[in-house]
């Protein structure tokens, strides 16, 4: 009886601990935009909040196409409008590590990428995904990230 007691015990502890390791990645997990994305969200007028709640949902599993490389492609909201009629969000993810917004387009101007611009999100999360958490502080300092914090 005394090592079943400890068996339940030793669970009940793994299980709290594995809930601290997820919080921890959840608060350290980088959540950025580039700056080019920024002034696109800003003239489309997104809120903080908007992207945050966009990176929720990809953090749930909820968004309309992987990619691949990385890359993953996200209805969101414009100011007035349902996610049906609005834009589109390019976002380098990589779970409990990064997430940065690198791209967007309004529906009504363009429907998908080109197999181009493909190609170039592809290479341009490589190299975001190969950056330090030195790189990435150095590159919000300089204003070329900005943090998505609401």
């Amino acid at each position: 009886m005394d090592s079943q007691k400890q068996i339940i015990s030793f669970v009940f502890y793994i299980n709290i601990l594995e809930n601290y390791i997820t919080q921890c990645y959840i608060e350290y997990m980088k959540q950025l935009m580039t700056r080019h994305f920024s002034k696109w969200a800003g003239k489309q007028k997104i809120s903080i909040s908007e992207l945050a709640n966009a990176l929720d949902e990809i953090g749930s599993g909820q968004f309309e196409a992987d990619l691949g490389g990385h890359i993953l492609k996200k209805r969101i909201r414009f100011q007035g409008k349902g996610k049906s009629k609005s834009g589109r969000t390019i976002i380098c993810y990589k779970k409990g590590d990064r997430a940065i917004f690198i791209y967007g387009f309004a529906k009504n101007e363009k429907s998908n990428l080109s197999p181009k611009e493909f190609k170039a999100f592809k290479e341009l999360s490589k190299v975001l995904l190969k950056m330090t958490i030195k790189q990435i502080n150095t590159a919000v300092k300089n204003g070329d990230f900005i943090e998505v914090k609401t």
